[in-house]
């Protein structure tokens, strides 16, 4: 996630092009983005308070729920590396939904816990930055809801 510190203007091969100055949150890297492109790269404005509130109680919801995968991992990943692409928010915390779901389960692939690391980034960045909570507190309450049922301990006859 990065945030918008300013907009600088540039004379470029005689034009002036307007640029904005994004500061990369995790890592402090500053981007020159020019203003005209900047859907084109992914730049979006935040969630509201209302939707992050639908998808943090979306991802609370249900985290028992079984999810059928149908697919290879290969092919789950190429799907999911695409829809995490998506500039709705919803979709990719879908994908983390259904990560944590499968992770439940079974051991996810590399490629798989990947992905999960980055859904989990995204949709716990912005929604801490919307709702003021810390990403990490998210992230502790998302782990602790989706993680694996606990295995019962095989009873011993005497």
């Amino acid at each position: 996630m990065g945030q918008i510190e300013r907009i600088d203007s540039q004379n470029i091969g005689g034009s002036a092009c307007d640029f904005y100055i994004v500061r990369i949150r995790a890592n402090s890297i500053t981007l020159m983005v020019p203003v005209k492109n900047a859907s084109n790269v992914g730049l979006r404005t935040l969630v509201s308070t209302k939707e992050a509130e639908h998808i943090w109680n979306a991802l609370r919801n249900n985290p028992q729920q079984t999810v059928h995968t149908g697919q290879n991992w290969n092919r789950r990943f190429r799907e999911y590396s695409e829809r995490l692409k998506s500039p709705d928010l919803s979709i990719v915390a879908n994908v983390l939904r259904e990560l944590l779901l499968i992770g439940r389960t079974k051991d996810l692939s590399f490629g798989e816990r990947r992905l999960l690391e980055q859904a989990m980034s995204l949709v716990t960045g912005e929604l801490g930055e919307v709702l003021h909570t810390e990403q990490r507190d998210l992230q502790s309450e998302l782990i602790s809801l989706y993680s694996p049922p606990a295995k019962q301990p095989a009873s011993t006859a005497h």
